[in-house]
């Protein structure tokens, strides 16, 4: 059986590739995969419409190779940076989870 944190890691990877390549690459989320994404996976953050502007300028900060897609890698680094940003809000907290 699984850990919770192993169990975390294999939900990162496969919610990845269910988004990837619907639209060309298989192993990269183009900017609509990348939009659907954020809005069924992460609703919380991003509500229920993508603000279009916004994820132009997240593609651009994520698009490390300017190969206009998001590679794992550079999804793997969005999911980190958020994750610091919630630690941040939650150690404030006085209720933490």
């Amino acid at each position: 059986m699984s850990s919770p944190l192993e169990q975390a890691l294999i939900t990162l990877v496969s919610t990845f590739h269910k988004y990837s390549g619907q639209e060309g690459d298989k192993f990269k989320l183009s900017k609509g995969e990348l939009k659907e994404l954020l809005r069924k996976e992460l609703p919380s953050f991003v509500g229920e419409k993508v603000d279009e502007e916004g994820l132009k300028k997240l593609m651009s900060s994520l698009d490390d190779n300017s190969d206009q897609e998001v590679d794992f890698k550079e999804y793997a680094i969005f999911l980190a940076i958020v994750t610091v940003m919630c630690n941040d809000f939650f150690q404030g907290s006085p209720e933490r989870p």
